[in-house]
């Protein structure tokens, strides 16, 4: 059997607005095995961002459980969620995120940085990854100087960096065209291949295609699970 890396139990997000309370996330409970693809689905707030938010330790729970490879990250404090995020998880972003100021290589790099690497090594791990991503040509070029399609593979190169057990990807074909959208979409599928566990969030139902699960999510609440 496939062992569980992400876990919720009863995991509820609230925020205060003004005098208004909202129920961000109302009670999930959930489990993510090693090596599957999931699509998080679901009209605006229906809280599939905050869940995903809640996954890449980018935010806390208000109440519940969230356990990571079978540590309960769900109270840890800012330090902590930081080093958990830099050692275990990657990031794949809508708007890409990169550095402008920095080249391919150096976005690519940098959790590596923060991670203690050698300049020597991080350099070398830069390149095999700009190489599996197709940029190995564009290492010395900046963001400002690539095509979307081209920003959004240095940031997959940025995300595998750390080697992460977890990629969470946050709408990473919604600033592309679709044939480009498609092709990113094809390299996830072949991160899959190679084992890697994939959490993406989109409103595209020919995206939500690419995944071997979808979580389709309504008022904060699990609607339906299709696998």
């Amino acid at each position: 059997m496939t062992e569980t890396l992400v876990k919720l139990e009863n995991v509820k997000k609230i925020y205060k607005m003004g005098t208004e309370t909202v129920n961000a996330l109302a009670g999930v409970s959930l489990e993510f095995h090693a090596g599957e693809f999931w699509a998080l689905m679901g009209p605006s707030g229906s809280g599939k961002s905050t869940l995903l938010n809640i996954l890449g330790c980018l935010d806390q729970v208000s109440e519940g459980s969230y356990y990571l490879d079978g540590i309960n990250v769900a109270n840890m404090n800012d330090d902590q969620l930081s080093a958990i995020r830099l050692k275990r998880l990657g990031f794949i972003f809508q708007s890409f995120n990169l550095i402008p100021q920095l080249s391919v290589q150096k976005n690519i790099e940098l959790p590596l940085y923060y991670l203690g690497w050698e300049d020597h090594d991080s350099a070398q791990r830069a390149k095999l990854l700009a190489d599996q991503v197709g940029l190995g040509e564009r290492l010395n070029h900046r963001p400002t100087e690539l095509s979307g399609g081209q920003r959004q593979r240095a940031a997959i190169a940025r995300a595998l960096a750390n080697d992460p057990q977890v990629i969470l990807a946050d709408e990473p074909t919604g600033n592309l065209d679709s044939k480009t959208g498609h092709q990113i979409m094809e390299m996830l599928i072949d991160l899959h291949r190679q084992g890697k566990t994939i959490i993406m969030v989109t409103h595209e139902p020919d995206i939500a295609q690419y995944a071997s699960h979808q979580l389709h999510m309504k008022d904060g609440k699990i609607e339906k699970i299709e696998k």
